[in-house]
């Protein structure tokens, strides 16, 4: 039976959801319905990609008694509010990143899902390729020895997008791609919290983070050291360092395909889209959404690739890194 989906918000990271569905057998995978607080929004998506349902209001997506599982990406500071309103209708939630404004809205999620015995995850889609299942691989092989140093460089211009410089949208590079940077650390590491934490950077006039660079220290003289910024192009790239050899990953933020391993090059490339996308590879959001149809089908409330403490980890360095470079949100005021 198909993994029965419900789409929470008609933005331009649901279009490319719903695409990367349909690269998928539609045996296994059917949006049913969208919601968008604009009807005609959610009835424009739902023509547009073929959906039987659309809705007016997230609360009627809620109470849709044939939806499995939604997938909500709407803007940052709703994912706390549009999180409590699914999980405590028992519906499980793959909620896009970050899971919240801070690490205390996290944990608020976390204690509703487990307390209402719903299945939550953070949409960190890179976290799910195949490059990053090889990563995992070969780390658990010792394949690159005692890893001593990871470096990964996230940053693309984008000034001109406006929830990304207005603070009441959530904006700054940090929750938007800086993340990104904090959990290929924490995967490598294999979710261990650093000793320390060192960030600097500079901030827009609107008090959001623009450029930051981040050292992380971990137990045994290991480091991570990590860039983002939206104001320039950067290499997007990562590399892992061991005693015994090391990996390249070109483009870890949006969606790698491929991987370096000591020299030797490994290409795992993308199903082509059937329609236009917003994001490069795009149609990567494939591999977390067949995840968790195989999460659900297994009676799991979270998941094992990335798990709603690592979530809460992820979350509370960047929550650290805020701080150092002075970037507050109502969020933190509130928690």
């Amino acid at each position: 039976m198909a993994t029965r989906w419900g789409i929470c918000s008609a933005g331009r990271i649901s279009h490319d959801f719903l695409v990367a569905l349909k690269t998928l057998p539609a045996t296994e995978h059917q949006a049913v319905a969208i919601a968008a607080r604009d009807l005609s929004r959610a009835q424009e998506y739902a023509q547009k990609h073929g959906i039987p349902r659309a809705y007016g209001s997230y609360e009627e997506l809620a109470r849709d008694p044939d939806v499995d599982v939604v997938y909500v990406g709407v803007i940052h500071p709703e994912h706390l509010p549009v999180g409590r309103l699914f999980l405590g209708a028992g519906k499980p939630v793959l909620l896009e990143k970050p899971l919240g404004m801070n690490a205390a809205e996290v944990r608020e999620l976390a204690q509703l899902a487990r307390s209402h015995g719903v299945f939550l995850m953070e949409a960190f889609w890179t976290r799910f390729f195949p490059i990053s299942e090889q990563i995992r691989r070969l780390l658990t092989q010792g394949a690159l020895g005692e890893v001593t140093l990871i470096s990964v460089s996230v940053g693309h211009p984008m000034e001109n997008i406006p929830r990304l410089v207005e603070k009441k949208l959530g904006g700054g590079a940090i929750l938007d791609i800086g993340c990104y940077c904090v959990q290929f650390a924490s995967m490598v590491f294999g979710g261990e919290r650093p000793e320390s934490i060192v960030a600097s950077g500079f901030l827009q006039s609107s008090g959001v983070d623009e450029t930051t660079s981040v050292i992380l220290n971990y137990a045994g003289k290991r480091q991570a050291v990590l860039s983002c910024t939206m104001r320039i192009e950067l290499p997007n790239e990562a590399r892992i360092c061991g005693t015994k050899g090391s990996i390249e990953v070109p483009a870890p933020w949006y969606a790698p395909t491929t991987l370096i391993v000591n020299n030797q090059r490994h290409e795992c490339p993308l199903p082509p889209p059937a329609q236009p996308l917003n994001f490069s590879n795009g149609t990567g959001l494939r591999y977390e959404a067949q995840h968790v149809r195989q999460c659900l089908l297994q009676g799991l409330k979270e998941s094992p690739i990335m798990s709603l403490a690592e979530s809460e980890l992820v979350a509370s360095i960047v929550d650290e890194v805020r701080r150092q470079l002075g970037v507050t949100f109502t969020a933190d005021r509130q928690s």
